[in-house]
């Protein structure tokens, strides 16, 4: 139990090195595409723990905190890369115009005036 436990934490830290290998060779484009599938992954452990979770009689108390670790972790990363994919989605979307508020004078058609044109103190145009 020991011998395996060490060897899966082997291959989990051997795992890490190399994925952080490949997506540091990433070019920039493609990183956008590249969450939507880490999302889908994580999605499956997230889904993997708990159906191992459920199925097992009567897990070990290390089991039990091990497969909840995975879980929170593994909400977590989709959580993030929801966020942090939409952010880059955000990236190419068009700015939008500027609203036209009602002190604009050129949406109301005036000459600079910012209301109705006053003549005079009594208001008959001297």
């Amino acid at each position: 139990m020991y011998n395996d436990l060490l060897a899966n934490l082997a291959i989990l830290v051997l795992a890490g090195f190399v994925g952080f290998a490949v997506i540091s060779k990433v070019p920039n484009t493609l990183h956008t595409p590249l969450m939507s599938g880490t999302n889908a992954i994580h999605g499956i452990v997230v889904l993997g723990a708990l159906v191992l979770l459920g199925r097992i009689e009567h897990p070990s108390i290390a089991l039990q905190i091990i497969l909840f670790v995975a879980l929170v972790f593994g909400t977590l990363n989709v959580i993030g890369g929801f966020i942090v994919t939409d952010r880059m989605l955000g990236m190419f979307k068009g700015k939008k115009p500027a609203p036209v508020t009602s002190g604009d004078d050129a949406a109301r058609g005036g000459a600079g005036q910012s209301g109705p044109v006053k003549t005079g103190t009594d208001g008959q145009g001297r």
